[in-house]
């Protein structure tokens, strides 16, 4: 039975290794927070001849359980099987190593990883500035730019900029941002009211879910 199917204190005693180890799934070939509260990555590993201890715990290709046994035998088990012999778990007494094909776990992390950026959406802040004087037309391609961001998944920021004597208006100005929230509530919710930070009254959109 691979270890991450196993409790805690299940995997303490049977497979006599420390209880930190224990906290971590074998399988997934990622060792967190082992000894030097680093994370530890394939492309940390040591493979092959690069493995220096003398005995080693061994898990076979299918997570199976082979046992603890000599540092060559086990590499020689891996030459004979056409894998790789790759340290996972350096820290454990005695190391865990597992029989894989290096090379193309490595190759299927990379293509995963880079499907997995593809997908990812990175959400960003634009912000559209606006004077409280601004002008029909004006107002209308501030809102036309806003519904292209949001449109994108990105969250507005709508700013309204005051000076001088427009700092005694503020509040009589906060129309124009409720006219925009208006205007663009066919595809966005107002994620923060209106609110006076300094000399500008600001207000953040996001898309509608």
């Amino acid at each position: 039975m691979p270890f991450g199917r196993l409790s805690r204190r299940q995997c303490v005693r049977r497979h006599k290794v420390p209880d930190y180890f224990c906290s971590f799934r074998v399988g997934s070939f990622f060792i967190g927070n082992i000894s030097n509260r680093e994370d530890k990555t394939i492309a940390d590993l040591i493979i092959n001849g690069q493995i220096r201890d003398k005995e080693v715990r061994v898990i076979g290709e299918n997570n199976e359980q082979l046992g603890v046994m000599n540092t060559d035998e086990a590499r020689r088990m891996a030459e004979e099987a056409g894998v790789d012999l790759v340290m996972i778990a350096p820290n454990a007494a005695p190391p865990v190593c597992r029989l894989i094909d290096y090379g193309k776990f490595r190759y299927e992390q990379t293509r995963k990883e880079k499907e997995a950026r593809k997908k990812q959406k990175v959400i960003e802040i634009k912000e559209i500035r606006m004077s409280p004087n601004i002008d029909t037309n004006d107002l209308n391609t501030k809102i036309a730019a806003a519904r292209k961001f949001l449109s994108k998944g990105d969250r507005v920021k709508v700013t309204l900029r005051f000076r001088g004597r427009e700092m005694a208006h503020m509040n009589n100005s906060r129309y124009i941002l409720d006219d925009i929230a208006e205007a663009l509530a066919d595809i966005a919710t107002v994620e923060k009211a209106p609110k006076v930070e300094g000399r500008t009254l600001t207000m953040f959109l996001t898309e509608k879910r």
